[in-house]
């Protein structure tokens, strides 16, 4: 608990057997009253590693995409009373030691959405981010920045914060099963007029840490593109635009 409200840990997961045990070591135990996994037809024995912790596990009986992990993953949250949730990648590339500070700027309501930031603190590069994808990051941020009018440092971490109001009330459903979701799902939570705030998140790129190929990544860059151009289209009311359709399908 913090501030007397419930904070959940929800963990996307797939083939992540080799690193689920070392991020769940360092999750703040003491603050999380809740470790919901949702495992994404894994290949490898995330299940069984999952099975000998403390949480609460959800298995896909086919694989649903990154997307869809997150859509199950949020959904099982609030059915479990949570008034704040972290989205943490069981991989170990972001620190979930930082979770307490995260959600914190969220108990006291200061941002209605926190995100761990792999740019602020400028050392991205040094701590293993590949260089195409450091500027591919910073390009598709900039043209973002501009489309959007907002001033955040990256809108591609993959390590988020939600009140539970953001996830009651934002069009999820409307949204991508692929990797695309977590671009969707941030530029949702600016159009309909919620808090973002960001602190520095330093990260760890290695051989476990998930990873998209370049045809994937190529595809998402586009799509991350489009969303924005959606949004702008959503903004001028002239097209209704389903993702940013107040009235979309929500959990």
């Amino acid at each position: 608990m913090m501030q007397n409200k419930k904070v959940a840990v929800v963990m996307p997961a797939y083939n992540a057997a080799k690193t689920l045990l070392k991020t769940y070591n360092k999750i703040p135990h003491n603050i999380v009253d809740d470790i919901i996994l949702v495992d994404d037809k894994s290949s490898d024995d995330t299940i069984a590693e999952a099975k000998k912790l403390n949480l609460k596990l959800y298995v896909h009986n086919k694989n649903k995409g990154y997307g869809g992990n997150q859509k199950t993953c949020y959904r099982q949250a609030l059915n479990a009373g949570a008034d704040i949730v972290v989205m943490l990648h069981p991989d170990y590339q972001y620190n979930p030691a930082l979770i307490t500070a995260m959600s914190s700027l969220i108990a006291e309501g200061i941002y209605d959405v926190v995100l761990g930031s792999r740019i602020l603190g400028g050392k991205s590069i040094r701590n293993g981010m590949p260089f195409y994808k450091y500027i591919a990051n910073r390009f598709l941020t900039f043209i973002e920045n501009l489309m959007v009018g907002e001033k955040l440092s990256e809108y591609h971490t993959g390590y988020r914060v939600f009140s539970r109001e953001v996830l009651e009330n934002l069009p999820l459903l409307e949204n991508s099963d692929d990797f695309l979701f977590d671009n969707q799902m941030l530029l949702q939570a600016i159009y309909f007029g919620f808090k973002v705030g960001e602190i520095s998140c330093p990260t760890r790129y290695e051989a476990d840490s998930s990873s998209i190929n370049l045809v994937r990544s190529i595809k998402y860059g586009l799509g991350v593109l489009w969303t924005a151009l959606q949004f702008i289209i959503a903004k001028s009311g002239l097209i209704k635009i389903s993702i940013f359709d107040k009235n979309g399908k929500k959990l």
